[in-house]
């Protein structure tokens, strides 16, 4: 297998373990400190490689995620595009900023993701989610700096542009 091809499925067998991280069941008491993972592993290959991250990829992601989730048929999609829009936009800055800034800046897009959830479901007629569902972004936060540092890691080590 050749070099850009094993870039590629590399790159998408990340998305793709995103995905079915998202679906892993915890217990009810842990349920609300899962993160997001589409999002924060999305995040990261669009700070990373931007010339692979598209706003359909992110749709597509998306599109994936309600169907393997059993939600609202294009809640992630928006949700996904929405984050990639803003990352795509500030990517420059973003990348450069030191390790603690970049985790507020994530922490930042990860409570946008939570108040587009919010107005989607309130407009599908939900009830307001209890307190404890707004812990998520922060533990997507706090792990960030680890992910980053093993995606990266293991990017250097495999010689993935």
């Amino acid at each position: 297998m050749n070099h850009s091809r094993f870039a590629r499925w590399w790159f998408v067998g990340t998305l793709l373990v995103s995905l079915l991280l998202m679906l892993v069941p915890l217990p009810v008491a842990l349920e609300p400190l899962k993160p997001y993972w589409p999002a924060l592993v999305l995040l990261y290959w669009t700070l990373e490689s931007a010339d692979r991250v598209t706003l359909g990829l992110a749709f597509t992601l998306g599109l994936g995620a309600d169907l393997l989730d059993g939600v609202l048929l294009g809640e992630q999609a928006l949700r996904l595009t929405a984050l990639a829009f803003i990352a795509l936009r500030f990517r420059s800055r973003l990348r450069f900023f030191p390790m603690w800034q970049q985790t507020l800046a994530v922490l930042a897009l990860l409570l946008n993701d939570r108040v587009l959830l919010l107005i989607v479901r309130a407009f599908a007629g939900e009830a307001l989610p209890p307190a404890t569902w707004w812990i998520a972004p922060f533990v997507g936060a706090a792990l960030w700096p680890f992910l980053f540092l093993l995606m990266d890691d293991l990017r250097m080590r495999l010689r993935i542009q």
